[in-house]
């Protein structure tokens, strides 16, 4: 065999592999992709966000009447969760270690699935971690959770300088800031608020996923803010962006 036919039957060879690989990819994203509209289409047999709303409320009003049940917090709880899990309500909230969700609003292991970051900025990660929640786990209810005297929130609206990444909060939360400045009240709870209802926008605007799967009813996005001195949680009216504008 001289070498242009060694040559050309190493081009081939090569070629066979790329496309062997080539084809081991699709097929493996294939499956994936089929297994995942398999389980979501099995996930939406979770309860309704209304439901869900209601025993979020429920469980703050017992964790503020200090008579706290401290639901599915034993083994035999550990037990059940440890093959899968099924939260009823995704919460996004902010990264202060004084509003832990499982606490506040009563509820125990494998009950919520929560994203974390401070001033509750979210971005691709923290989309990503809530359209799995609701396409793949089934959870219909997002509770995006704000609270008092947040320090991203402080500091977008006083602008301070920030060293490293620190910036890139303070300009997500900015535009929460620049609507408070202009109302009547306290600018810091102000821009909390706005800064919460803005997330819940934002959210209710994501597509593919959250878009149809609001549409379809299977998707319902809540804003709230938590006192840090009183325990409630408040739930903010859901046209809040309109009232604030009269």
């Amino acid at each position: 065999m001289d070498t242009i036919e060694i040559k050309e039957t190493q081009l081939l060879i090569n070629f066979e592999l790329k496309n062997k690989t080539y084809a081991k990819r699709h097929i493996f994203v294939y499956i994936t992709t089929i297994f995942l509209l398999v389980t979501s289409l099995s996930a939406y047999g979770q309860i309704s966000a209304d439901s869900a709303l209601k025993s979020l409320k429920e469980g703050n009003i017992r964790f503020v009447n200090q008579k706290s049940s401290h639901p599915n917090q034993d083994i035999a709880r550990l037990k059940e969760v440890e093959t899968g899990q099924k939260p009823f309500a995704i919460i996004v909230g902010c990264s202060d270690s004084r509003v832990p969700s499982e606490i506040i609003f009563d509820q125990g292991l494998g009950d919520l699935f929560i994203i974390r970051t401070a001033g509750q900025v979210s971005s691709y990660a923290s989309w990503g971690s809530i359209e799995f929640a609701n396409a793949v786990l089934g959870s219909k209810l997002i509770v995006v959770l704000g609270h008092t005297k947040c320090g991203a929130v402080s500091a977008a609206c006083k602008l301070p300088d920030v060293p490293g990444h620190i910036i890139t909060l303070i300009n997500a939360i900015k535009p929460a800031a620049d609507i408070a400045v202009k109302m009547k009240g306290d600018t810091i709870d102000n821009a909390v608020k706005v800064n919460v209802a803005l997330q819940v926008k934002q959210l209710k605007s994501l597509e593919p996923i959250l878009t149809k799967a609001i549409k379809n009813g299977n998707l319902k996005v809540v804003g709230a803010v938590y006192n840090l001195s009183s325990g409630i949680v408040e739930f903010l009216p859901e046209n809040y962006l309109e009232l604030i504008k009269n």
